[in-house]
């Protein structure tokens, strides 16, 4: 499974999980945390307050630990609507990979 992050300027970060591997909040924390250090570096006059996140409504993307996170960063999170075919951004963006 692929895991990557855009903005309107190409990827900030993409991550690969092992054949088998899940995501859970500890592994999602943990790319969060990468993609943080990632827009400091190649986005700096972006500003970390002015992060906009859209990711899809899992499990593990809704728990406390993760809301607690990207609020901790000072991110917003984009509302997501449950099973919405036509909010799904990498179907759109992804054929430029």
């Amino acid at each position: 499974m692929a895991i990557v992050f855009w903005d309107t300027q190409g990827i900030i970060i993409g991550d690969f999980l092992s054949k088998g591997e899940t995501v859970n909040s500890d592994s999602y924390i943990e790319t969060l945390k990468r993609l943080r250090a990632r827009i400091l570096r190649v986005r700096p006059d972006m500003g970390l307050g002015n992060v906009l996140l859209l990711h899809d409504n899992i499990q593990c993307h809704e728990s406390i630990r993760i809301r607690e996170t990207i609020a901790s960063f000072g991110w917003t999170t984009l509302p997501h609507p449950s099973y919405s075919t036509d909010l799904a951004p990498p179907d759109y963006h992804g054929t430029s990979f």
